[in-house]
């Protein structure tokens, strides 16, 4: 489970959770000092308290997608609310309000959970083991019994990249774009597994057919000019990442890689100046490379160090002066 978290929000916001913790709880130390000679202690002490519930919510939900953010603040704010007029304007009330709010989060998690069928929940728990083979079995009956739903495909095919079955990838991911042809997931995931097979013309032409379907989406973008790299189409690579980083992309690990692939598309086009601004930033990104070494670190990582792993080396190297952007291109 700590794991889990730590893979989840990485080096850089545990680090923030942790300092938030610190000095919020430290001031309220402070303040036992002088407790009982002031009657605001206890009031900024609570106060102390609401600031790391609302700081801690914020870090945590930067790394959730839109949808998941906006279902943990219809959850929390209004809690959030009652414990500050309980705190703050109506104290008298305040074991109501706790209560209240208390029982609001439990509610609001059984109302607007997403329902998941008794076999998927299986088949994470056989995930969570590395029991591959069984995981596969549990989706094989799920798709047997609902061969139209295109996200149980999903499922399936991401289940396969981890395992390392690049095929039978392919075939749930293709199967996915027909029976959903407007989804741009599923053209991307395609796109990727054909990535991680080597087969770069097959993965442009699905990444651009997503993108095509989501052009305002950095993660397509992202895909796009991570393939575009490995063709050294060095003209696209600029022009669909850099529209990427126009996007506001928020995960530091994805600007690190963009930055590399930009730095290395630069130096092609011999734009030395450019592409040593490109290592400034992935410089600056220190976190967004401890956040890869921790991801490809993990027991289940081989499939995305194969694609990912020298990269993120190279990337590395340049933000510790090992490599200059000019070995980029005389590696090749």
């Amino acid at each position: 489970m700590i794991r889990q978290i730590q893979l989840f929000l990485g080096p850089a916001r545990i680090r923030a959770l942790m300092l938030l913790f610190a000095i919020t709880g430290l001031i309220s130390l402070m303040l036992n000092a002088i407790v009982n000679q002031y009657d605001w202690v206890r009031l900024a002490q609570s106060g102390l308290v609401l600031v790391f519930i609302v700081g801690a919510a914020i870090i945590v939900s930067g790394r959730m997608q839109k949808e998941e953010r906006g279902r943990w603040v219809a959850i929390l704010l209004p809690a959030i609310i009652a414990v500050a007029i309980a705190l703050f304007i109506a104290p008298q009330y305040g074991a109501v309000l706790v209560g209240g709010a208390l029982g609001w989060i439990v509610a609001a998690l059984f109302l607007t959970r997403s329902p998941m069928p008794m076999e998927y929940k299986e088949a994470v728990k056989y995930l969570r083991k590395f029991e591959y083979a069984e995981t596969i079995k549990v989706m094989d009956r799920v798709i047997n019994a609902d061969q139209k739903e295109p996200n149980h495909y999903r499922f399936r095919a991401e289940v396969y990249r981890v395992w390392g079955k690049l095929g039978p990838a392919v075939r749930d991911y293709t199967t996915m774009t027909k029976l959903a042809p407007d989804s741009p997931v599923a053209y991307n995931g395609l796109a990727e597994v054909y990535l991680q097979r080597g087969e770069f013309p097959q993965a442009l032409e699905a990444a651009e057919k997503a993108n095509q379907l989501a052009p305002n989406d950095w993660v397509t973008l992202y895909n796009l000019g991570m393939i575009e790299d490995r063709l050294n189409a060095s003209e696209a690579v600029l022009e669909h990442l850099q529209k990427a980083l126009a996007l506001k992309v928020k995960d530091a690990r994805h600007r690190v890689l963009i930055h590399f692939y930009l730095a290395r598309a630069y130096s092609r086009l011999g734009q030395t100046d450019a592409a040593g601004e490109q290592v400034a930033a992935i410089k600056r990104l220190n976190r967004g490379l401890e956040e890869w070494q921790t991801i490809l670190d993990d027991k289940q990582a081989d499939t995305l160090r194969a694609v990912l792993g020298d990269d993120v080396q190279a990337a590395q190297a340049l933000a510790n002066g090992q490599l200059l952007p000019a070995d980029l291109v005389a590696e090749e």
